[in-house]
């Protein structure tokens, strides 16, 4: 059961994922449902519980983990079907171990901005109902004050959840587990002649295919555990993420992370080796090694597809050539050399003109070697002209995979230290801003400026 706060209060409520859940957002937003959101009060026919899992973190087997801080409090029907609820931040559960059950407001304010603004971004997530705050101290680095996420999912099953009873030996367990996930997600699967093996592969593709969206839009997780991966190729558990802002492929959003595990470069390859965990985890039931492979070989061709896509579709590019490898990798490697941001390079592409160098000053303006970036934006235009692109339509087609607008450490440092000075204004301006990342927004223009100096400064770690 959720542990009650004191004097709770409303920090953020997303009107869109209330409407997914079918609840009524003006209600949540009263003193009933307040109690609901921050764990004061236990829903009607709501069985609360916290569940069991274990994995690998940071490459290291970490043995039995579970839902520490994280309570279930049931489902709802929506329109995408069975979608469940769950407090974090919520107090004790069986498995908090050295832990105190809570979240900050902090880490709570992150987690609910950055899966409103995932989903916005058509990446898959779990998404964030609300944040619920109280007075109550909380012991980090220093006193923080104590909040409450209500997160949603079709289910939090994670990779980890098959780990724990491979590696407690339970096979009758583990076997119960992967019935209910194909038989509630995929069913479909049930007809294949190895459905255990299908399962992984489908895991394998989708996981693929998330992480080359992660890519392309320069989101970094920071802590790909085991533990954190998804059943269903979902984002889950924001904890220190980043997004991309000054290039560089090594980059680490995690101040956790010594040896940079999780950087932005590293990400695809770690997708890869969480599924090699998860075929581990579910070899009892497949069976064959031989046949665990054969689901695990479809993840790097799925992965190479996905972002080749995406990059023809950030560039514009309509058609797919031999020598376009050749073209994104001097792009990036130009993008490398100067720093460029990440988001703002690829939004202003746009604006360049297939016929003249003409328009080329605001994008030209993010790097400090012009010349190599002139002779990268000459062999691109020359790439254009071979298709025939036309450069309204072409614009047109890149705003709507180049974001404008994303959830930069730096804004949403700004909008936590109002939020610690009890005004919620800027959270709410903010999610408003996220949830159309792709429109121009010109009253919000300055949501999409380069960072601030003081930006750099900013770290994040697992500390939440």
């Amino acid at each position: 059961m959720p542990t009650p706060l004191p004097a709770p209060y409303l920090v953020a409520l997303s009107p869109a994922a209330a409407q997914l859940a079918g609840l009524d957002a003006q209600a949540l937003a009263g003193a009933d449902g307040l109690d609901l959101l921050i764990g004061n009060r236990v829903p009607d026919r709501s069985q609360p519980l916290a569940a069991v899992y274990s994995g690998h973190q940071f490459g290291v087997w970490a043995g039995q983990l579970g839902d520490g801080r994280a309570i279930l409090l049931g489902d709802v029907a929506s329109a995408e079907g069975p979608l469940e609820l769950q407090w974090k931040g919520s107090g004790l559960t069986p498995y908090s171990r050295m832990g105190d059950g809570r979240a900050v407001l902090r880490s709570s304010i992150r987690e609910f901005l950055c899966s409103e603004a995932m989903h916005a971004l058509g990446i898959p997530t779990s998404r964030a109902l609300s944040v619920a705050g109280s007075d109550q101290g909380v012991v980090r680095e220093s006193i923080e004050t104590a909040a409450v996420v209500i997160r949603m999912a079709p289910s939090f099953v994670r990779f980890g959840s098959f780990e724990h009873w491979f590696y407690k030996n339970k096979p009758d367990e583990l076997k119960i587990l992967a019935d209910y996930v194909i038989g509630r997600f995929y069913p479909d699967l049930l007809a294949a002649a190895n459905p255990y093996a299908a399962l992984l592969e489908e895991v394998a593709r989708r996981t693929a295919r998330l992480i080359a969206q992660w890519q392309a839009v320069g989101f970094m997780h920071g802590v790909m555990n085991t533990d954190n991966m998804s059943i269903l190729g979902q984002t889950l558990d924001y904890g220190p993420f980043g997004f991309m802002e000054a290039f560089d492929p090594q980059h680490i959003c995690n101040h956790s992370d010594q040896q940079g595990r999780y950087s932005y470069a590293m990400q695809p390859q770690i997708g890869h080796w969480n599924c090699y965990a998860l075929a581990q985890a579910l070899l009892p039931l497949i069976g064959e090694v031989d046949t665990a492979q054969a689901a695990l070989d479809v993840y790097q061709p799925e992965f190479a597809a996905a972002i080749d896509r995406l990059l023809h579709a950030k560039l514009g590019l309509k058609e797919e050539r031999a020598e376009d490898r050749a073209l994104f990798d001097a792009m990036f490697e130009l993008l490398q050399a100067n720093h460029a941001d990440f988001t703002l390079f690829f939004r202003r592409l746009g604006g360049l003109q297939a016929a003249s160098a003409a328009g080329d000053e605001p994008l030209r303006d993010l790097f400090i070697d012009r010349p190599a970036f002139d002779a990268w934006a000459e062999q691109y235009r020359a790439r254009l002209r071979a298709e025939n692109s036309e450069d309204g339509a072409r614009r047109a087609a890149m705003n709507l995979v180049n974001p404008k607008y994303v959830l930069r450490n730096y804004l949403a440092q700004q909008a936590i230290e109002k939020a610690q000075n009890k005004d919620f204004t800027e959270v709410a301006r903010l999610l408003a801003v996220l949830q159309r990342p792709y429109e121009e927004q010109p009253e919000n223009e300055h949501y999409a400026a380069l960072p601030p100096d003081w930006a750099s400064h900013l770290e994040v770690s697992c500390s939440s």
